[in-house]
């Protein structure tokens, strides 16, 4: 409920401000964007704890937050500075301290420390939109307010050690169903509802999360999964394992257990990697694209090519509010392409990612259709057929027959050279590169080209449209395979040379593992299959200059019908599904090692990982030297979401600046 006119607003800090009303302290924390627990935030909390201790006439003490969050997580800020008093720990242990009722009115997303602040309060009300989630283990940290040991006593120990050992975030229903907030109301009646709840508690005794118990359970099976995803982060298996003492600790002593570990991994590698990528987040794409630069509306997304490729950037497009037009060759193929886009929205639906309003919404906002002249309504349109340079100039031709001069056209190429189709429209100035990931409609990733006649408010558009997509749009320029390719083929190219010269597929794989990479790399290339690589590698053997280093060995696994899991063998084989070293392909690597008279010496794990790290670091140097990335954070998101990199490694460029740093002993 607002304050009247005359209602008198108390400042408690520049974050936290509030009012009186029939007894009741009511105050609103505010740091805009989304209430990040800021020191003003912390030092506010306590001012106003200090009112209710201090005034008989006050008998309670309600919290929301501005806006449309209630509070998410610590200051970004402050993420590099030590903490300073009070600390959040001291405000969570005051709230539930308090003798008076804390009733906490939760607007919008709780996470990290806003999260542990509702975890201390008596009483939680939540409206339906609401969100809950305890994610610092994305960050390389653990909760370090009590997270770890007032959740489980609300929610049990499965559920806690679910949310916190993953980070991820639940909705408030399923906060209500696992007794982590006390009630949902509607939005009109939020505060009157927590007016009524707090009025009931005074004189009452107070539910203080530290004295329930943790009940025993069975959570093996939980710890495993999780274990399993963590791919050798520290954080998860701390996180772990202090929520399972929970169950066997007094609360105090494993209060202070929490909150040693926090400040242990605040200073640890993997939390400094963390934090630098979510830095390199926030920051994607700024010092390639011009903020200034209106951007052209865009309403209708053209989609030519309604593939795999296609149909998933037609989902992006749909899930983003876009009116979608598809375009195929025949009736035939654009039905087909219309039950392909249809069914992922199915899927997202029956997966509960999509409510049945909104699918129905996107549903309509669908067609596809085998007439290119549709096309003309769409500002802005994503080819996406085959990628072959004369298939996608033809198509660029058409184009340039029916839409309009200022509609925007991209290319969703992976490898060919975008300058080269501007030239078959006229107005180049409106040509630009969107290479999606497959499959486009999951991967985060968008490289966005920058080419040679973009025009800077067609740029600024597509960066604007990424946005949309909730894509992490990257700006690079124009060179064959742009960033992710270009660096991927020179890693893929030094990882088979080393099989020349000694290492095997299942030992350079296991590095990689080790490292933190979910798959190693010659197990991708056989979940991928290998055919269509081989492909392209024929068709580029005309191009390739004798002196060039190559090896044959891929080739030769092809040759022998090894294309992969699909066909039970390739670099590795599958009995029953079961990846296996295979005797033959190290038969067939030490053939070719023979032919070019290659010594085989032997490589560790650390060794390879060096060499492999040493030759990514070397690529992205040289793009960033031609102009084709904008800086290394932008190189290292691309790894990163594009290619596996390991988040809390931080990419390629940020392990050397490590490696560099610590073999110097200089401070980062």
């Amino acid at each position: 409920m607002p304050a009247s006119s005359e209602t008198k607003i108390i400042h408690f800090s520049d974050a936290v401000s509030g009012f009186v009303d029939h007894g009741l302290l009511q105050i609103t924390i505010s740091n805009p964007p989304v209430n990040a627990i800021s020191a003003a935030i912390r030092e506010g909390l306590m001012q106003a704890m200090d009112m209710v201790e201090t005034y008989s006439v006050v008998h309670g003490l309600i919290i929301r937050g501005e806006g449309k969050f209630f509070a998410a997580g610590a200051d970004i800020r402050e993420f590099d500075l030590p903490p300073s008093e009070p600390t959040l720990p001291q405000v969570t242990a005051r709230i539930e301290a308090l003798v008076k009722p804390v009733i906490a009115v939760i607007n919008g997303p709780a996470l990290g420390g806003g999260c542990e602040i509702i975890l201390a309060c008596h009483y939680r009300i939540a409206l339906e939109a609401a969100k809950f989630g305890l994610p610092e283990v994305k960050l390389g940290l653990v909760p370090g307010a009590g997270g770890t040991q007032r959740l489980p006593r609300l929610t049990g120990l499965t559920a806690a050690l679910d949310m916190i050992g993953t980070g991820r975030t639940i909705s408030a229903q399923q906060a209500l169903k696992n007794g982590l907030i006390d009630e949902v109301a509607a939005s009109e009646n939020l505060m009157l509802t927590a007016q009524n709840v707090a009025k009931k508690l005074i004189g009452s005794d107070l539910s203080r999360t530290l004295e329930l118990s943790v009940k025993a359970e069975n959570t093996e099976q939980t710890v495993a999964k999780i274990l399993s995803k963590a791919r050798g982060r520290v954080a998860p298996s701390e996180a772990l394992r202090l929520v399972s003492l929970s169950a066997t600790l007094p609360a105090q002593q494993a209060l202070a257990e929490e909150r040693a570990t926090f400040l242990h991994l605040r200073e640890s590698d993997e939390a400094r990697a963390l934090r630098y990528v979510f830095f390199a987040e926030r920051d994607a794409g700024k010092q390639s694209a011009d903020s200034t630069v209106a951007t052209r509306k865009v309403t209708t997304i053209g989609i030519a090519g309604t593939g795999l490729m296609g149909s998933g950037i037609a989902v992006c497009a749909l899930t983003g509010g876009y009116q979608v037009i598809g375009y195929e060759q025949s009736e035939e193929a654009a039905l087909a392409g219309y039950q392909r886009i249809t069914a992922l929205l199915d899927k997202q639906f029956q997966t509960g990612r999509l409510s049945d309003q909104a699918l129905q919404q996107q549903k309509a906002n669908l067609r596809v259709s085998a007439d290119i002249a549709d096309l003309s309504a769409a500002d802005l349109v994503i080819e996406a057929v085959f990628d072959d340079l004369t298939v996608k100039s033809e198509l660029f031709v058409k184009l340039d027959k029916v839409l309009r001069a200022d509609a925007i056209v991209a290319t969703n190429t992976s490898y060919l050279n975008p300058d080269d189709l501007a030239l078959q429209i006229s107005h180049p100035s409106r040509v630009v590169g969107m290479h999606f990931f497959s499959p486009a409609h999951i991967m985060r990733l968008l490289e966005i080209v920058n080419c040679a006649q973009t025009a800077p408010d067609v740029l600024a558009t597509i960066v604007a449209v990424a946005k949309k997509l909730n894509k992490l749009g990257i700006v690079c320029g124009v060179c064959e395979g742009f960033i992710g390719n270009r660096i991927f083929s020179a890693y893929r190219r030094e990882a088979e040379f080393m099989l020349e010269q000694g290492a095997l597929p299942h030992e350079i794989d296991a590095a990689l593992e080790d490292y933190g990479f979910a798959m190693g790399l010659f197990a991708v290339y056989d979940m991928a299959g290998l055919e269509i690589a081989w492909a392209k590698r024929k068709r580029q053997a005309a191009k390739r200059s004798p002196d060039e280093p190559y090896s044959p060995i891929a080739d030769r696994l092809c040759e022998a019908g090894r294309f992969g899991q699909k066909s039970g063998k390739g670099w590795y084989q599958y009995l029953d599904g079961k990846r296996q070293i295979d005797p033959d392909v190290t038969t067939l690597i030490e053939t070719v090692r023979l032919e070019k008279n290659i010594q085989a010496r032997s490589f560790t794990s650390e060794k390879i990982i060096t060499q492999l790290l040493q030759v990514m670091t070397d690529e992205g140097t040289q793009l960033l030297q031609e102009g084709i990335a904008a800086s290394p954070n932008d190189i290292d998101l691309v790894l990163i979401n594009g290619y596996g990199f390991p988040a809390h490694k931080g990419g390629p460029m940020f392990a050397a600046t490590q490696s560099k740093t610590k073999a110097t002993g200089t401070s980062a």
